[in-house]
């Protein structure tokens, strides 16, 4: 089957957008924040509808997609493994022909990178990626924008990324490289980030083993659960082998005077982060949390009304 050609814009990683594009975003994202606090209306998409599909369930990821359709005078539906025919083996394909001519947007929140990308290939509709295995770029607009509220611009600053070369670090990977700053990885032998996007993005990003030395000087340190979902039977082996990942006080110790801590959340305190740093003055958690929000709002924002 050949895909069907459209014209629409998805946004499956961060490099669905380019750089000015991204900035742009960001920046929309905080105006559409102070907008929203000032009380003021603003209500683009009547009777528009977002398709909201998780294979993989979510707090956030639900509650801010659903809000944003809401406040933008729209309308999101949600939809799990047991309201759709994919989870009963409908091909992705047909799943994405049909639902494309009936809603106005689609995010889904999976396991496969593969499985939004076919969907995205036959879907007449713009196509979001809530989060797979691969990546998870809709949380680092958030991270990009809640940096830039609090530090301004994150160009030719230092990110340390402590734990799990996972969905999180790709998508750190690829925001080094379309925001322009240096990212340090710190993880455990056989947990380093895919290869290849490790590869594509040396000019930009390096593995250093050691935690502490990853957050020397850094401005933004971020981390990530040990075990993430699907991952749980490893948790008693990879807590034994993260243990001296923990971004705790005497790792931010090392990173730059102002440095801010986040975390995509949910966290575990004692695990990955010590209960000092997330709920210490460097923590800005609950604001980047918030922004996904926001950052969310912008990008359907973006993805519904594409620049003529």
């Amino acid at each position: 089957m050949d895909a069907k050609p459209t014209l629409c814009r998805h946004f499956l990683t961060l490099f669905d957008l380019s750089p000015l594009e991204a900035r742009t975003l960001i920046a929309r994202a905080s105006e559409l924040k102070r907008q929203l606090k000032r009380g003021e209306i603003y209500r683009p998409f009547p009777h528009r509808t977002l398709a909201m599909i998780f294979e993989k369930s979510s707090t956030r990821t639900r509650v801010s997609f659903e809000a944003g359709m809401v406040q933008l005078g729209g309308h999101a539906l949600f939809l799990s493994p047991r309201d759709t025919q994919l989870g009963r083996g409908e091909p992705i394909e047909d799943s994405a022909r049909v639902l494309s001519r009936m809603v106005d947007a689609v995010m889904i929140r999976t396991f496969k990178q593969d499985t939004v990308e076919r969907f995205a290939a036959y879907s007449s509709v713009p196509v979001i990626n809530g989060l797979t295995d691969r990546c998870h770029p809709c949380q680092l607009l958030a991270d990009m924008q809640t940096y830039h509220e609090h530090r301004g611009d994150i160009r030719g600053r230092r990110v340390a990324w402590i734990g799990d070369g996972n969905n999180m670090c790709h998508s750190f990977m690829e925001a080094a490289q379309l925001f322009d700053f240096e990212l340090r990885i710190a993880c455990p032998e056989g947990f380093e980030p895919d290869a290849a996007l490790l590869a594509a993005a040396a000019d930009h990003c390096t593995i250093i083993r050691d935690p502490a030395e990853a957050a020397a000087g850094a401005h933004l340190v971020s981390t990530d659960v040990w075990a993430s979902m699907g991952q749980e039977e490893e948790q008693a082996q990879r807590q034994a082998l993260f243990a001296p990942y923990q971004v705790n006080d005497d790792v931010m110790a090392r990173a730059a005077g102002d440095a801010l801590f986040m975390h995509c959340l949910p966290a575990h305190r004692g695990e990955e982060v010590a209960a000092s740093v997330i709920d210490g003055p460097q923590s800005v958690v609950w604001d980047e949390a918030e922004n996904r929000l926001h950052a969310q709002k912008a990008l359907l924002e973006f993805l519904l009304r594409p620049a003529s």
